[in-house]
């Protein structure tokens, strides 16, 4: 069989139509294979694999237009070109299932030389989307192998203080994330890391970099920082937290200056015991803590983003959660989720809903509401949440 061959499934429910067919095709180095009407071609083509399907318009139980009008509403085989096979007074009926998606058309009688020519060219166009749908399929594998290692960056289990609940929500835009989020003890296993991010851009890039973020943070998070080794040095949150917001903005800054790539992060470091909280907050969306008396804080930014200029000045600031208490972090695909009109979330709106509850169940009723003002509208951005909540005493 020549390198130009193909299988054609001929349709037609004049007989000597068929024969002629048959003939000409296997003169022409084709395979080919007849049905009589149209319910007996649809048959076939679920039942096996054909390259292109020569159509007669007029045939009883089902005409040329239905089987068609079938083909293109299925998405397993609105691939395979069909070129109609039509007398010269059916013309308009030809252009008629060109219009409804049809390659091309063949007059009758038959021309050797156009049916060879009509079907090169149709079989060159199926090559090329066979060619097209294979590559897709490895693209969606690797994505998918990106996206089940991306979501090892992930903890498996948050830890939960006694006294304390933190949940987390992940949702991608797109099969691999630019946003992330880690909850993991610290190096003197009384204290809490907590990390939420943004990666500039999206996509394979934004979530190279998301994984190298992570990694720098967590891996410089429990180095031991102290001035003095000495024994019974007391473990310093706002040494740790500018020294790993400081070590990975000028690493990425000065390593990968070409790549302009940046990150919002918010990097926090709890005393469970306590309640006390510091935190470096690099150019990310303010977190809020609030209770059963509304908001009680918005922890503002004290720096630049990081990873876009080093030996940028970072600020440690301190806050405290009470007994009932609760931190909400989140990236900006919360508050900017967009509907089909054009209305962003916002941040008017998610204060507005914000009401004690467990972690959870808080993370739960924000999800769904951005959900249902997303609706029918794309999800064009990753949307990440964290909460951290005190329980009542």
């Amino acid at each position: 069989m020549s390198q130009h061959s193909g299988k054609i499934l001929i349709v037609d429910d004049n007989h000597l139509n068929r024969m002629l067919l048959t003939r000409a095709l296997a003169e022409q180095g084709h395979t080919s294979a007849s049905a009589e009407h149209g319910q007996r071609a649809l048959e076939m083509l679920r039942a096996d694999s054909f390259d292109v399907v020569l159509l007669d318009i007029v045939m009883p139980e089902m005409d040329g237009y239905q089987v068609l009008q079938t083909l293109k509403a299925d998405a397993t085989l609105r691939d395979i070109p069909v070129i109609v096979i039509s007398a010269l007074d059916e013309i308009e009926s030809a252009i008629r299932c060109i219009e409804m998606g049809a390659e091309d058309y063949l007059p009758k009688p038959f021309n050797p030389v156009l049916l060879r020519a009509r079907l090169g060219a149709s079989l060159e166009k199926k090559r090329l989307r066979d060619q097209e749908h294979l590559y897709l399929q490895g693209l969606e594998r690797e994505l998918e192998i990106g996206r089940r290692i991306q979501f090892s960056f992930l903890p498996d289990e948050i830890p939960q203080p006694p006294g304390w609940e933190i949940a987390a929500r992940f949702q991608p835009a797109r099969q691999v994330s630019g946003d992330l989020y880690d909850v993991f003890p610290m190096r003197d296993q009384q204290h809490i890391g907590i990390v939420i991010a943004d990666v500039c851009d999206k996509g394979v890039g934004a979530a190279l970099f998301m994984a190298l973020f992570r990694t720098l943070i967590r891996a410089t998070a429990n180095l031991d920082f102290s001035n003095a080794r000495r024994a019974g040095a007391r473990f310093n949150p706002g040494i740790v937290l500018k020294k790993v917001i400081t070590l990975t903005n000028n690493y990425i800054a000065r390593t990968h200056a070409q790549a302009n790539m940046f990150a919002s992060v918010f990097f926090a470091i709890l005393d469970p015991a306590t309640g006390a909280l510091a935190y470096i907050n690099a150019g990310h969306e303010p977190p809020i803590i609030f209770n059963a008396r509304g908001v009680q804080a918005q922890l503002t930014r004290t720096g630049m983003v990081v990873g876009l200029m080093p030996d940028r000045p970072y600020t440690v600031r301190r806050a405290r959660l009470k007994p009932g208490d609760t931190l909400l972090a989140f990236t900006d695909g919360v508050t900017d989720a967009m509907n089909a009109r054009g209305e962003t979330f916002d941040r008017e709106r998610l204060l507005a809903m914000l009401t004690p509850a467990s972690a959870a169940n808080l993370l739960d009723a924000i999800e769904t509401r951005v959900r249902d003002h997303i609706a029918d509208a794309n999800q064009f951005d990753d949307i990440t949440m964290l909460a951290m909540r005190r329980k009542p005493k």
